[in-house]
């Protein structure tokens, strides 16, 4: 059987900036830079549009004015852009400075004209790194605006569907395509939900067939991945349940029956989360108590061995101590050790001995001691 693999958690430190002006747009060191991809769509067409600026976005929607527009940022390494489309869309600027600060928790929030949500998208990449990143959306009029803080391609099924044009998606708005989004987040937390689980499954093989110290390390960082995963899904299913109560017209009545059943796959993720630590949990105790019980089998047998050598520790101790029968005169010292010059004294001892030990391992094995081991 194969050990698991380390999880890694990939390096993401928060950028604190005490005393900034609130809604300052302030990038992070190692923002990547921004790429833009605009998909403007109706029911019988799809355009797709690639670039680094604000024009990318200006001539696409100047172009397509009866499409649907999502429009993909990767990357947050561009205040200018991120100014750009606040002022192009009239957003906030508290808003950009919770797009571009990429440690938010789950939320949804409605303003006039447009609602904004984040969500944490969580899994694990080929290097075996749990990445921890942010998505953000800005739904207004016929457009949303996503951003995401990698090149990833982590809505490529969406973009499948777009392609293919089956079913409501180029129809239903950008409230759908919104909700679409979401929903693919909650199905990948399955994903990843899934793959640990199998690390659960690997860890619990080993602890039964060949355990040591690593399974309490592996299990342990299972259990501080659930967490993290934790603290994505409790306030995802608040901000859900804040969209499906928004009386924003961004999020339509038709998009809210969706948002229902995203609902029930947060509940169902959160309980997995929950599951899950309970077993690694137990697994850690588990490995815990049997280590003390075989710290206790050990200390068991040391005990008996003691057991058997305490007599005879002390018959050799008193024949060590080797006081002579007779002084150097011949004469006989009264109350010193007469077997000393017993004839065969020697073989006698160790036959007494050896029918000590004999003795004893007997009646150890008649109270069940050995059979316990």
């Amino acid at each position: 059987m194969g050990y698991t693999k380390r999880v890694r958690y990939k390096n993401h430190k928060r950028h604190i900036n005490a005393g900034a002006r609130p809604g300052s747009i302030i990038i992070p060191h190692d923002a990547l830079p921004s790429k833009i991809t605009i998909y403007s769509f109706n029911q019988d067409d799809l355009q797709v549009s690639k670039g680094e600026d604000m024009q990318t976005i200006t001539r696409q929607i100047a172009k397509c004015t009866d499409h649907t527009h999502w429009i993909r940022v990767n990357g947050l390494g561009d205040a200018r852009l991120m100014e750009d489309i606040g002022t192009f869309l009239s957003i906030n600027q508290l808003v950009l400075e919770d797009i571009v600060n990429t440690h938010q928790r789950p939320k949804f929030d409605e303003y006039d004209g447009y609602v904004f949500g984040t969500s944490r998208i969580i899994y694990f990449n080929n290097e075996t790194e749990l990445v921890n990143c942010q998505f953000s959306g800005i739904v207004k009029d016929n457009i949303i605006i996503s951003f995401e803080e990698s090149y990833v391609d982590y809505f490529e099924a969406i973009i499948v569907r777009l392609k293919a044009g089956k079913g409501n998606i180029r129809t239903a708005g950008p409230g759908y395509i919104f909700y679409t989004l979401i929903d693919t987040i909650l199905d990948n937390y399955f994903v990843l939900l899934s793959q640990i689980g199998d690390l659960i499954d690997q860890i619990e093989d080993k602890l039964y067939q060949s355990p040591d110290k690593s399974i309490m390390f592996d299990a342990q960082q299972l259990k501080r991945t659930l967490i993290i995963v934790r603290r994505a899904c409790w306030p995802e299913r608040d901000k859900i349940n804040d969209m499906i109560r928004s009386e924003s017209p961004e999020i339509t009545k038709e998009t809210k029956l969706f948002l229902r059943d995203a609902y029930d796959h947060c509940i169902q993720a959160m309980d997995m989360v929950e599951s899950y630590k309970e077993v690694t949990s137990s697994i850690i105790d588990l490995y815990l108590s049997m280590v003390s019980n075989r710290m206790n089998e050990i200390m068991k047998v040391l005990t008996i061995i003691s057991a058997i050598f305490i007599p005879l520790t002390f018959i050799a101790g008193v024949y060590g101590m080797n006081f002579s029968r007779e002084d150097t005169h011949g004469h006989v010292i009264k109350d010193n050790m007469p077997e000393l010059y017993v004839q065969h004294g020697y073989v006698y001892a160790l036959i007494c001995m050896l029918a000590i030990a004999v003795i004893q391992i007997f009646i150890f094995w008649k109270k069940g001691w050995f059979s316990k081991l």
